[in-house]
């Protein structure tokens, strides 16, 4: 198949955005790669001059050294169903919360909306003491429910479904349903639901990360080393005395390698929801 006329496929203006694209990526994966390399060395390293920037043998020594401090596996097992657990709830709640603001027709709705949308601008620091409180009297401490509770009503996740239930849901479709006899919820269930899964790629990989790197609430609550999240985990590697670099840097490498992962396995259908719905 012949190209379009006037079109090229090397032009000069290609060659710069992909080099500006290449230089732009080096930059973003370079302080990954320098956790690596940290990873792999002794923590005088840390503050050589000139920087290290090649890794060492000591990967397998410092990360052992980890195992020895603190429950690492279990710590990560944690935090999978800790965000697992959240990511699930928030995409149904959210789902179903987007299809009522969008498509049912509810006195106060807008309203409602307003409000949750407002507890956006709300700093979670505000309100620590008195959802510490509840928590505390409720005897849900050193329990993953207590760090998994205030993330199931994601304010962004209802907006973003009311939006793509707005717009990619056709009036015409539900109006059909109804005269069918269908209920509310098997609407949402049979029409609805397909219809939006793309946007669940979305939604679901923005829930997971955020609650993965969650670490002052989950820092709060709990307290007992099997209970803990990998945050609250690494951060009990800090020492007030003496910081072990190699060590520190080796457990974030190990943690966050899993996040990675799930990020590119996931990273197509990601694109392709985001591209789905710009055209929707």
């Amino acid at each position: 198949m012949s190209r379009e006329v006037g079109a090229k496929k090397w032009g000069i203006s290609r060659i710069g955005m992909y080099l500006f694209l290449s230089v732009i990526s080096l930059f973003s994966l370079f302080p990954f790669y320098w956790m690596f390399v940290m990873a792999t060395r002794p923590s005088s390293a840390y503050n050589s001059i000139p920087p290290t920037v090649i890794p060492g043998n000591q990967l397998v020594g410092n990360f052992q050294k980890v195992l020895d401090m603190i429950p690492f596996f279990q710590s990560l097992l944690n935090t999978l169903i800790v965000c697992l657990t959240v990511t699930i709830v928030v995409l149904f709640i959210s789902s179903l919360a987007g299809f009522a603001f969008a498509k049912m027709k509810l006195p106060g709705k807008n309203m409602l909306f307003f409000i949750i949308l407002f507890t956006i601008v709300i700093p979670p620091q505000l309100g620590l003491i008195p959802q510490y409180l509840l928590v505390a009297k409720s005897g849900l401490l050193d329990h993953l429910f207590a760090a998994m509770i205030l993330f199931f009503l994601n304010p962004l996740g209802i907006f973003l479904m009311r939006q793509y239930v707005s717009e990619a849901v056709p009036d015409e479709l539900i109006e059909a349903a109804k005269l069918d006899g269908c209920s509310n919820f098997r609407i949402y269930r049979s029409i609805v639901l397909p219809i939006i899964l793309p946007a669940f790629a979305t939604l679901g990989i923005i829930v997971f990360t955020s609650v993965w790197g969650e670490f002052l609430w989950q820092f709060t609550v709990l307290r007992d080393p099997e209970s803990y999240t990998i945050q609250v985990a690494l951060a009990s590697l800090n020492n007030t005395f003496k910081v072990d670099f190699g060590m520190l840097l080796s457990g974030v490498f190990w943690a966050t390698l899993p996040l990675l992962i799930i990020f590119l396995l996931f990273n197509k259908l990601f694109i392709s929801s985001v591209a789905e719905g710009s055209i929707k």
